[in-house]
């Protein structure tokens, strides 16, 4: 299209945008509150997020670049939209928006007010919305940025010309920062020395702190967010997380948001690259190969095991791992597909893990969204010690096969062979016992424990949302917690048993069409919890709408659905166009009803008609 040819907001649906309700209030712009016609003439783009979804962490890294390109046009607007009971609690939305370093302002809606007026199906889901106040796009999951800088570029001609856009400094106001020597701190690691180094999360450094878990001996990291190898004052990292110890007294850290893993030599130390190029993997890249070759996405933690790191690779629910051998990575298990599924590590379903702890027969890993307690055996095999699924969670001890967690991201192995797990939404400490298959309770009152390490009789918790480390004495005997259980707190979509049209809406962005040079560009996966919920529909396909079949008896369950759409520019002169992969996962409870609709539309770009 050239500059002068007319901008296609003939063809742009318009619909009126709801009000933004919520009732935790305004966080990030001063203590002000605002209504839509207060951002009226600014391009507003509503982001509904929930601090525990890594799909949500991603959008925000994927926007950091429109906001700062647009601050005098754009208005950014996060809607908090909890999953989890912990995640309503105002104090842990306060504390999340700093820990991720959010620079815009975010409406708390705890109750999911605002979620509901918009229709939203799924985390992450972006709203846009024009000067003048009407919807006109929706985006679902990941892998957007570029098309909401062509809509952006779009609005902003187009509303320029008629007088409709207004610019100027928008409603963002930085809070004070606070003078704690670690700020949300992730994992921690013992040193041979006897002192710790811990990952410094929020300000993007490593810290060494003396055996007594508060002098500082020294940081690791210039402090600012970026991707930088060298000396320890002039190395950068992007909020790393796991640390694990080599045989040769290097460490490995999960560089987190850099996508990478990088050593930390305490001899000398220097900081190099180990894996990763800096880059997000996405679907349909390299799984393995020359480790500073392939792209990783979110390694959440690190640990040493039958003589490769292991990787939990949060941004893509699997493991992988690192062989300092060849220098080489490889996925060990998991495919992608965001669940809890046990078997042979090429088909198990992972949902974040987030932390890991290795003995001799086990790896154990905390796969946070699941909230459950899951070990690979050392034929590569996956099992599952506690939890059932992405909707129930808790704070319940007992029998492995009824306990509860809530959003775990830590596990420590203990010497007598049980394991300690850093309940984190529960602001807990787990303990699980092979022996036994029992689940107890250590210790209550951690606020947010991401991680905790032995130090002789000692267990030293990172207590992350307290910014420090605790030191407990391990109990002889459990703490008795009132059990409490939970499930999402999203209302279930009624549908009518029998036939279920589903579709998923893919419109290519401005400029771009379906990238079909290779094949189908769209990739369509689904199944169900429980499964016996499908009768027909379930499996992977090319449609992106499918005829799903409803078990009548059934009364309610969850629909899994994960699509991929691949956009290319529509340039035939062109030779090397751009290509975008587009792809959320939903997870849809409903409950069947008579009165329930016969159509589940999901949109993954676009608007559904």
């Amino acid at each position: 299209m050239s500059e002068s040819s007319p901008a296609p907001t003939t063809r742009r649906a318009r619909v009126r945008a709801p009000e933004l309700t919520g009732k935790g209030g305004w966080l990030n712009t001063g203590g002000n509150q605002y209504t839509l016609a207060d951002l009226r003439g600014r391009i507003v783009i509503l982001d509904f997020w929930t601090f525990c979804c890594i799909n949500c962490l991603h959008v925000l890294d994927e926007l950091r670049e429109l906001e700062a390109k647009h601050r005098d046009t754009v208005v950014i607007i996060g809607v908090h939209s909890p999953k989890f009971v912990h995640e309503a609690e105002h104090q842990a939305v306060v504390d999340a928006v700093e820990r991720y370093g959010v620079e815009h302002p975010v409406l708390d809606d705890p109750e999911l007010a605002t979620w509901k007026q918009y229709a939203v199906r799924a985390w992450p889901t972006l709203v846009v919305i024009d000067p003048e106040g009407y919807v006109v796009a929706q985006h679902a999951g990941e892998g957007h940025a570029h098309a909401l800088a062509k809509l952006v570029e779009e609005l902003e001609a187009e509303h320029a010309a008629k007088g409709t856009l207004r610019r100027g400094d928008g409603p963002y106001v930085a809070p004070e920062p606070e003078p704690t020597t670690l700020r949300f701190p992730g994992k921690a690691l013992l040193l041979p020395s006897g002192n710790f180094l811990v990952s410094d999360t929020t300000r993007h450094q490593l810290v060494e702190l003396a055996a007594d878990g508060e002098s500082v001996v020294g940081r690791i990291g210039s402090g600012a967010r970026g991707f930088a190898d060298g000396a320890a004052e002039d190395a950068a990292f992007n909020e790393p997380q796991g640390l694990a110890l080599l045989d040769d007294g290097a460490v490995v850290v999960a560089d987190t948001v850099n996508h990478a893993l990088r050593r930390f030599d305490p001899a000398t130390g220097r900081i190099t690259t180990l894996a990763g190029t800096g880059r997000q993997w996405m679907q349909g890249e390299a799984t393995e190969g020359p480790a500073r070759e392939v792209n990783l996405s979110s390694p959440w933690d690190v640990a040493w095991w039958q003589g490769r790191v292991w990787i939990a690779m949060a941004g893509v629910h699997q493991l992988w791992a690192y062989d300092p051998a060849d220098g080489t990575v490889s996925v060990t298990a998991g495919t992608t597909n965001e669940g809890l599924v046990d078997g042979p590590g090429a088909e198990a379903w992972f949902a974040q893990p987030s932390g890991l702890a290795a003995t001799p027969e086990r790896l154990w890993l905390a796969d946070s969204e699941t909230s459950a307690l899951r070990w690979v055996d050392p034929d590569g095999h996956v099992h599952t010690a506690v939890g059932t699924g992405l909707f129930d969670f808790g704070h319940r001890d007992g029998a492995a096969g009824q306990a509860l967690l809530q959003h775990p991201l830590g596990v420590t192995a203990l010497p007598d062979g049980s394991v300690a797990v850093s309940d984190t939404y529960n602001h807990a400490l787990r303990r699980y016992d092979p022996a036994t298959g029992e689940v107890t309770t250590l210790a209550t009152d951690l606020r947010e424990p991401s991680d905790a390490v032995l130090a002789g009789e000692d267990i030293v918790v990172v207590e992350s949302a307290r910014h420090r480390l605790t030191r407990l004495r391990l109990p002889e005997e459990a703490v008795r917690v009132e059990a409490v259980a939970h499930r999402t707190q999203r209302a279930a979509t009624e549908v009518a048993p029998g036939a279920l049209r589903l579709d998923v809406i893919f419109q290519a962005p401005a400029g771009q069409k379906l990238d079909t040079r290779y094949g189908p560009s769209t990739r369509l996966l689904v199944s169900a919890t429980p499964p016996e919920l499908l009768l027909d529909g379930e499996g992977a396909g090319t449609d992106l709408a499918r005829d799903l079949e409803l078990n009548p008896a059934v009364s309610e369950g969850v629909l899994h659905v994960s699509a991929m759409a691949a956009s290319c520019d529509d340039d035939p002169a062109n030779e090397y166009p751009a290509c975008h992969v587009h792809q959320q996962d939903w997870g849809v409870p409903v409950r069947l009803a008579d009165t329930g609709t016969d159509r589940l539309p999901l949109v993954l770009a676009g608007l559904d008609a």
